[in-house]
């Protein structure tokens, strides 16, 4: 373990960080307000979606799982972009596998959504 905060300091300093991370995402990354906005409007629809804990959980967790990945390739394309603006194939790769990444989930996200709200509506 390394030296400095542990405990509750520990936990109170990981959260200041955290809330950092979203408030820099929502002030620069327009994927992430727009992905955040969907969720917002879906997260309540979840509810008359899904019957039960285990669809609610599936509906939910997809719309969570897009914001994650979404943070995540917001970070990979900082981590880039601060070592260097020139063009280079692995800078270009990374960008490009990270996006793929956010596509996955959104891919994911739009099958449990489309699955069980068609079979909401057709029963």
């Amino acid at each position: 373990m390394k030296p400095g905060h542990t405990g509750w300091q520990h936990l109170v300093h990981s959260t200041r960080y955290s809330l950092k991370g979203f408030r820099a995402a929502w002030r620069h990354e327009a994927a992430f307000r727009q992905e955040l906005a969907l969720c917002g409007l879906l997260l309540p629809l979840a509810w008359w979606v899904g019957d039960g804990p285990v669809e609610w959980i599936l509906l939910i967790g997809s719309c969570l799982v897009v914001l994650a990945v979404e943070l995540l390739n917001s970070a990979i394309e900082s981590v880039v972009d601060r070592i260097g603006t020139e063009h280079h194939e692995l800078s270009g790769r990374a960008k490009d596998l990270g996006s793929a990444a956010v596509m996955v989930t959104l891919i994911l996200a739009g099958l449990t959504w489309g699955l069980l709200l068609g079979q909401k509506l057709l029963a």
